[in-house]
């Protein structure tokens, strides 16, 4: 896609720290990480949410970071856990499918800021799914 960042950063026309490629995906730093090693998982054909995105390439983007991305970080950043993200329209700054895989570490505070208040009774919600 013509104005797309993460297609620019796929096809070298901007720069990015690149931590694996292959003929799938590309796998950057994240400019704006919320912690040590956030990276990107892109995937290099464009596709805009989860909803466009063929299952081979989620499986492969999920095998890649289950084989390879996941140990690299726990042996190179001693990370104790791995927050996967991905947000999909409403959320969606680039709207070009990707996965924001986030190290965890002891104490690093990290906090989904959302709304409490504005959460339903879990019944109310399961009858809203289900019926």
């Amino acid at each position: 896609m013509e104005n797309c960042i993460f297609c620019k950063i796929i096809n070298n026309e901007l720069p990015s720290k690149t931590i694996y490629e292959d003929e799938q995906i590309k796998i950057i730093m994240n400019i704006n990480p919320n912690t040590n090693g956030h990276l990107l998982v892109l995937p290099k054909k464009h596709m805009e949410n989860l909803m466009d995105t063929s299952d081979e390439v989620i499986i492969h983007m999920i095998q890649i970071i289950r084989t390879k991305i996941y140990p690299l970080l726990k042996e190179k950043l001693n990370c104790e856990g791995l927050t996967l993200a991905q947000n999909n329209d409403l959320g969606q700054e680039i709207k070009h499918y990707h996965i924001h895989l986030i190290p965890r570490y002891k104490d690093d505070n990290a906090d989904f800021n959302y709304d409490k208040s504005k959460i339903m009774d879990l019944e109310e919600v399961f009858n809203k799914i289900t019926k």
